[in-house]
This record gives structure tokens, C-alpha cells and sequence, in this order.
């Protein structure tokens, strides 16, 4: 930098031009204000300065100083290129203003660069992080040549709004994929709850030769292993991640924590979390403070949230909705109570609807149903189907008949075709006698037509996950499953037969 400056001091004195040299330099440090300082020194600027600064804004910031270039661009006669455009469409998604992006898109076109593979695949990507998909794929449609990343910007917009049959269809017909096409897919697929095809493509993936998956793909893959405790894919992953020296990468440890953490390996969980060190950040914290609280190690989990109040490392609402998890679990409601309190009052975080829902799950689990009704009703925020759902179920942990009516009447307008509701609330009645009760729900249940759905599980084998329910014969081989499970259930029965005769000569 002072080598710089010193060649910005030589610049004035000697009337040299070495403006474009400087500005470059200064942008590759990067230190944008000198940048700028030097640049507004210039009379007339070229497309090529211009299209630097603003490139440098897009990516580092402020953004909007991007735009007030491009005005002031315009205003004095430079007329921009196709280059100025990629890094305007980029702010344009940055700043979330469609309306700023279309009038772009209308001057690229009106200066004729609309046929730029770059500027248009630039176009497709802002369209599709803004959510428009009709105009990225009415873009799309039009360009004469696409290259890997418009498919990959497509893709991922697809994948953003949830439609994963429409980023799959693009994804097939894609004639040349690389490791971001994949890895958009996975996550996509993940994000979006499919976790089963997440892992499918990702196992898919690494069998190939041509493309392999990234730190990227590993951290979009564990979350999938998480969400289906799909504990023997995670280590087949974590194994390959390490022979690949990704785990410099702080996403995927991370990634690899939760892993563990929700897949109930608690000891190779902390095992991660001491391997992360000094690197940790907040996930980290907060994925081991949550892994601790959820399989009821309640102290464990509280101790180390005061270990990292301890180190400095500043909380935030994940923090806190573990820290009365684990108070929930260890049945601490007078140290719930005050760590609920000190989130706003010492530690200024805002408790929103999930704090509430830990503290009326701790409150009902403790019987305060009366207290926990009446956080609901002093609430800032309008309680959801949630919280109500919530001090229903601690009701029938404790056969309160008022209070589950009341929680059953605001879950009956927030999600009457929700059949579960129905049924707590008619065990309920069963429980304290209240047959009348019973047969009123059952009434309406039938009158709305509303049924109870089938419960599904899965099930890993052999770095696989199968989805099933009762009686399901979807599986090519369900006729030797059911056979295998026929031959147990038969020597269960023996043995147990077999069990009853030893008894009756003893």
C-alpha cells in the first residue's frame, strides 16, 4: 500500500499518467475508497475504469455506490458495455430490487449487447435469485448459445423457489455438467426436504469419474444425513472428505457436527467440536449446545453455554432456543425462567416465537399449564399452530381438559385438516371419561372427512435409505423382506411358546 502511495505522490509530481495502473492495484488489495478518490480525479474516465469500480462495489460493497456510478457513467457520455452490465445485474440481486434489474435489462437491450452470452447469462442469474423465474427462463429461451454456468444459474433458481422437478428437468437435459450443477441439485434437494434424492445424487455423483464432489457438496450432503439419521452415509462421506483434506473447511466440519449431533453419536459429535478448536464460530457452538440439549444432556449443554458466554463469543436466538432446550430436557424451569429473562434484558436479543415455544414446552412439561397459557396470551407476536399445538400436547400429558379445549379451538382455525389435533384432544376426553367428548370429535372428523395419514419410517442399508410404510411392498424385493421378517416373527412366537412350557414344568 505505500509502495502505492508513493507511486500515486511520483503520478502528481511528475504529470504522469499511471491512473489505470493505480486504480487496478487498489482494487485488487482491495481498498475501494482510495480507489475512488482517485478516480473522481479524472476528467473523463473510460468504460474499462468505470466497469472496474463498479465490479469492485458489486462484489465488496456498498452496492448501491454501483448504481450512482452507472448514472453518473451514462451522464457523461461513456456509454457502457456488455461488462458493465454482468456486475450491475449482480447488485441488482444483492439489493433485491427487480424494478432497478428490469430497467437494466432494457437498456442492455436498447444498446444492443441482448445476445451476450456473459451479460445474458448475468441477466438469467439475477432474474432467478430475485424469484422471477418466468423472466430468467424467457432470458434463457432466447439465448442462441448457453455455456455450463446459464444452466447452473437456472438450475439453482429452480432449486431456490422450491420447484425441484423443474431444476431436475433442466439438469437432465443438460449437455455438458459440472461439480456446480451437481452440487446445486443436492443442496436444492436438501433445502427443499427431499433428503432421499439428495443422498441419491450425491452417492451417484462420487461414483463418477469426469466430476467429483467439493467441500461444497460435502457441507449441502451431511445436512440430508442429519435429517434422515442416516448415520452410516455420513461416515462414508466424512471418510471420503478427509482423504480429500476438506476438512480445512469450517462448513464442513460443521456440517459434519450436526451430522453426528442429530444422528445421536454425541461422543464422536464433541470429538468434532474439540477436532474444530480454536477455528470454532457460532454455528459451531450452537449446533454442539443444541446436539446436547435435544439428547437430554441437560447440564452439559448449559455448562457449555456459559463456557462460551465465558470466551466472549456473543449469543444469538439459536443460542438461546438450546440453551432452554436443554433447561426443557432437565426439567429446569426456574434456571429456564432466568436464562429466558436474561436474553433480553443483559444480553439485548429479542425473543421471538421459537423462544416462546421452548418456554411453553418447558412450563407444560412441568405441569404450569396455567403459566404457559398465559405467556401465549401476553405474547408480542400472534402465537401459531406451534405453540398451541404445544400446550395441547402438555394438556394431555396431564388430562387438562379447559386449557386443550381452548389450544384445540385456535389449532381447529390455524389447521382444520390437521386430523392430529382431533385425536390428542379425543384421548384426552377418553382419559378423563369424557366419552360424550370422543364421539362429538369423531363426528366432526367424519363430517369434514378428515383421516389420520399413514406414518412412514426409514431405514438405511448398505449406504442406502428406504422410505416405507405400513404393509408398503413398493420395494423390488419386498417378497423376500416380508419372507425374512414372516421367519422371525415365526421363531419369536416359538421361542416364546417354547418360553411358556419351560415355566409351566418349573
Amino acid at each position: 500500500m505505500n509502495q502505492l502511495k508513493q507511486i500515486h505522490t511520483h503520478t502528481l509530481r511528475n504529470g504522469i499518467d499511471f491512473t489505470k495502473f493505480l486504480i487496478t492495484k487498489l482494487l485488487e488489495i482491495p481498498n475501494i475508497p482510495y480507489a475512488h478518490k482517485v478516480f473522481d480525479l479524472i476528467p473523463q474516465p473510460n468504460v474499462f475504469l468505470y466497469n472496474k469500480l463498479i465490479q469492485a462495489f458489486s462484489s465488496h460493497g456498498p452496492v448501491h455506490n454501483c448504481f450512482t456510478l452507472y448514472i453518473q457513467m451514462c451522464f457523461n457520455g461513456c456509454s457502457p458495455n456488455q461488462h458493465s452490465f454482468t456486475s450491475l445485474f449482480a447488485a441488482s440481486a444483492t439489493l433485491h430490487s427487480p424494478r432497478q434489474g428490469q430497467m437494466l435489462h432494457a437498456h442492455l437491450v436498447k444498446l444492443g449487447y441482448e445476445f451476450d452470452l456473459y451479460a445474458s447469462t448475468a441477466l438469467v442469474d439475477m432474474y432467478a435469485k430475485l424469484g422471477m423465474l418466468p423472466s430468467a427462463r424467457q432470458v434463457f429461451d432466447k439465448m442462441e448459445i448457453r455455456d455450463v454456468p446459464t444452466w447452473n444459474s437456472l438450475i439453482a433458481g429452480y432449486a431456490r423457489n422450491g420447484d425441484m422437478e423443474g431444476a431436475a428437468k433442466l439438469f437432465d437435459e443438460m449437455p455438458v455438467k459440472n461439480v456446480i450443477s451437481w452440487t446445486a441439485m443436492i443442496s436444492g434437494y436438501s433445502q427443499n426436504g427431499k433428503y432421499g434424492n439428495s443422498l441419491k445424487l450425491f452417492l451417484e455423483m462420487k461414483e463418477m469419474k469426469d466430476v467429483q464432489p467439493n467441500e461444497v457438496t460435502i457441507a449441502s450432503a451431511l445436512p440430508a444425513c442429519a435429517s434422515l439419521g442416516a448415520l452410516e452415509v455420513g461416515q462414508t462421506i466424512e471418510t471420503y472428505a478427509r482423504g480429500r483434506g476438506y476438512f480445512k473447511n469450517l462448513f464442513v466440519c460443521n456440517a459434519l457436527l450436526e451430522m453426528y449431533a442429530r444422528c445421536g453419536r454425541i461422543d464422536k459429535a464433541m470429538t468434532m467440536f474439540e477436532e474444530i478448536g480454536a477455528r470454532k464460530n457460532l454455528c459451531s457452538w450452537n449446533t454442539m449446545i443444541m446436539g446436547l440439549a435435544v439428547h437430554g444432556k441437560s447440564n452439559e449443554a448449559l455448562q457449555l453455554f456459559h463456557q462460551m458466554l465465558g470466551e466472549g463469543v456473543t449469543p444469538d436466538d439459536v443460542t438461546f432456543v438450546g440453551a432452554i432446550l436443554a433447561c426443557t430436557h432437565g426439567g429446569m424451569v426456574k434456571k429456564g425462567r432466568e436464562i429466558f429473562q436474561t436474553m433480553e434484558n443483559k444480553l439485548c436479543v429479542t425473543p421471538k416465537i421459537e423462544h416462546y415455544g421452548c418456554m411453553i414446552d418447558l412450563l407444560g412439561r412441568a405441569g404450569e399449564l396455567q403459566e404457559a397459557y398465559s405467556l401465549i396470551q401476553t405474547m408480542p407476536m400472534k402465537p401459531d399452530s406451534v405453540l398451541w399445538g404445544t400446550l395441547l400436547g402438555a394438556c394431555s400429558f396431564h388430562n387438562n381438559v379447559e386449557l386443550a379445549e381452548i389450544a384445540a379451538k385456535h389449532l381447529y382455525e390455524l389447521e382444520p385438516w390437521n386430523p392430529g389435533n382431533y385425536v390428542i384432544l379425543s384421548n384426552i376426553y377418553a382419559n378423563t371419561g369424557r366419552w360424550d367428548g370422543v364421539a362429538k370429535l369423531r363426528k366432526m372428523m367424519k363430517g369434514f372427512k378428515i383421516t389420520k395419514a399413514a406414518g412412514y419410517s426409514f431405514i438405511e442399508e448398505g449406504s442406502q435409505v428406504y422410505k416405507f410404510i405400513v404393509d408398503d411392498k413398493s420395494h423390488p424385493r419386498s417378497n423376500e423382506i416380508y419372507w425374512v421378517l414372516n421367519e422371525i416373527s415365526s421363531k419369536m412366537k416359538n421361542h416364546h411358546e417354547d418360553a411358556t412350557i419351560f415355566e409351566c414344568f418349573r
